[in-house]
């Protein structure tokens, strides 16, 4: 393998790692996503979260301390942290993959559940989604399941799938492991071969949201 190769490789793992790191270390801020950028002389990383100042602490001491960690954990000598707060919550995959796993482990409907957020994706703009569960979806005893709702322009292959913003998290009823998998591609996105147009939400997917919030209660 050619030295380059192996540092872009080293890169993307370091990448992943931090990722991982922020993920953990940033669960009650709300943590959605990060951004990296190395350059030879410093790292930045910019966490984007849904309460920033769960981040910073008073005067600044929690992201200092999380700052030294990074420091410890990845051999990082400068690392630079710039906190962003997400500006929309309903076009965040892992957000969003977070609410679904919420919804299931406290029974409420799966079908009901993933309608219902799909809905929300695309009434907040989104040119594309798709949500996955899989897993024990039902009672004690039943067969692994998996549904799936796909709305608007999400793309498979080619350079223009870095436009797919992708989460995958696990949720933990009582009946056993559910993998959710939420796909986004937001209301920005542009694509060289085409044009997006807005999707008009199948009656099903309408009256979801109403049937979810009645079982909520």
């Amino acid at each position: 393998m050619m030295r380059a190769e192996r540092k872009f490789i080293n890169d993307l793992i370091i990448k992943h790692e931090i990722s991982e790191y922020m993920k953990n270390s940033l669960a009650r801020a709300g943590f959605s996503r990060v951004e990296i950028q190395k350059t030879p002389v410093i790292t930045r990383i910019t966490p984007y979260v849904t309460s920033p100042g769960r981040v910073i602490g008073r005067g600044g001491e929690t992201i200092d301390a999380l700052t030294s960690g990074m420091k410890k954990a990845f051999g990082l000598e400068n690392p630079q942290i710039s906190v962003a707060e997400v500006e929309n919550p309903k076009l965040e995959p892992r957000l969003m993959a977070k609410n679904i796993a919420n919804s299931l482990e406290r029974g409420i409907n799966p079908r009901r559940v993933i309608h219902s957020a799909i809905r929300e994706i695309m009434e907040n703009g989104a040119l594309g989604a798709e949500i996955i569960v899989k897993g024990k979806l039902a009672a004690k005893g039943a067969r692994a399941k998996k549904l799936k709702v796909r709305l608007g322009y999400l793309p498979k292959s080619g350079d223009v799938i870095k436009l797919v913003n992708e989460a995958k998290i696990a949720a933990y009823p009582k009946y056993g492991a559910i993998g959710v998998t939420v796909r986004i591609v937001g209301p920005n996105a542009k694509f060289p071969d085409r044009e997006v147009k807005k999707v008009e939400l199948p009656k099903n997917i309408v009256f979801a949201r109403r049937e979810y919030r009645r079982e909520q209660h």
